[in-house]
């Protein structure tokens, strides 16, 4: 039977999305001959039908190498706390009852949801709505649970090797210590395991509390070895034991995710005053979310594509494709975003990092 299915992008953009969008369009026409209609601009594409359009086998010509994603996003747009201006004040409004409504218009049969925890908790409410959804999980982070790996994580960790391998150079050369400060929100993966392939000397990641004279400590030794430098990664989310996160714009009635940001400079500023040493800060910041995704994150995102047009075939709605090993499964949406995916500070990276002479801030 024919269908007519939608797919859209919500949440921060990440390398690799075009890969699922192609792969989506791919499959369903050419396996299926069924229609597809982009959403543009995440959820709020659904409350304006004006950005929602066909897309054909030629739309996704010549975007698999490429970065971003040619619909557009946001990660603003709740449609069940929508901000709307009424009398010069911003107000959060429902308006979920509205886009169940323009999906029945546009005859779409399911939705393909691709997003991180956010997006696929929307996306859980609308299936509650009566919406037949099946998502795709996507963030740079890796902090979904559901999946062994999201993809946008396999090259946002190449792009922070890559700047680990050029900080090295310079910071041996001046004699100094060099602090990369890394995405990841509340989860440590990019830190750590950047640090881990990128040679740092010290990685500070939210699941490890750090102290401060651990750390001094630390980068004396490696001075009293004759190493003159020191290469530190610090994940966006840490925060040293008995204080908090540094945040560069609290949430608030809006935007009600804070925006972590600055912890790199704090650390800078205390490690300044327990050592002789220059110290310098580097956030690679939005760099992690640019550029050509590498090859597992298109062969990733190629399979997690094919796989959500399966899962509409089949009518498995309310669920998302994940990774099992090596195998393309799926898994409630309620499984997928009850929890955040995090480090295990006794877990066997962690213990791989400290067996090579890492020190991680305890």
């Amino acid at each position: 039977m024919s269908k007519k299915i939608g797919i859209l992008t919500g949440g921060g953009d990440c390398p690799g999305l075009n890969a699922v969008i192609r792969g989506v369009v791919k499959s369903a026409i050419i396996r299926h001959g069924w229609e597809v209609i982009g959403i543009e601009d995440g959820f709020d594409g659904l409350l304006d039908l004006s950005k929602c359009r066909l897309l054909t086998l030629e739309s996704v010509r010549g975007i698999l190498p490429r970065g971003g994603t040619i619909l557009g996003t946001t990660n603003r747009g709740n449609p069940f706390s929508f901000p709307v201006d009424q009398a010069g004040k911003t107000v959060l409004v429902d308006l979920s009852d509205k886009v169940v409504e323009n999906i029945r218009a546009l005859g779409l049969d399911a939705l393909i949801v691709v997003g991180g925890e956010g997006s696929l908790k929307i996306a859980l409410e609308l299936v509650k709505k009566g919406v037949s959804i099946v998502g795709i999980p996507k963030t740079i982070d890796n902090d979904l649970c559901g999946t062994d790996v999201t993809f946008g994580y396999n090259t946002a960790l190449e792009t922070a090797t890559d700047a680990l391998d050029k900080l090295h150079t310079t910071a041996e050369s001046h004699h100094r210590v060099m602090i990369l400060e890394v995405m990841g929100r509340y989860a440590g993966w990019i830190a750590l395991e950047s640090g881990i392939a990128g040679g740092a000397d010290v990685i500070l990641i939210p699941e490890i509390p750090f102290d401060f004279a651990r750390v001094c400590t630390a980068i004396h030794r490696r001075s009293d070895r004759g190493s003159r430098f020191s290469v530190l990664v610090v994940a966006e989310g840490a925060f040293p034991a008995g204080g908090d996160r540094v945040v560069a714009k609290e949430a608030d009635e809006i935007n009600i995710i804070e925006r972590l940001g600055g912890i790199g400079q704090y650390v800078a500023k205390q490690i300044a005053q327990c050592l002789e040493m220059d110290v310098r800060v580097t956030v690679l910041g939005h760099l992690q979310r640019g550029g050509s995704p590498t090859t597992f994150d298109r062969a990733l995102g190629s399979r997690f594509g094919t796989k959500a047009v399966a899962m509409v075939a089949a009518a498995e709605f309310g669920r998302m494709a994940c990774l099992r090993g090596r195998k393309i499964e799926t898994v409630t949406l309620e499984g997928a975003t009850c929890d955040l995916n995090l480090v295990d500070p006794e877990g066997e990276t962690v213990r791989t990092a400290e067996d090579i002479g890492i020190m991680l801030g305890r």
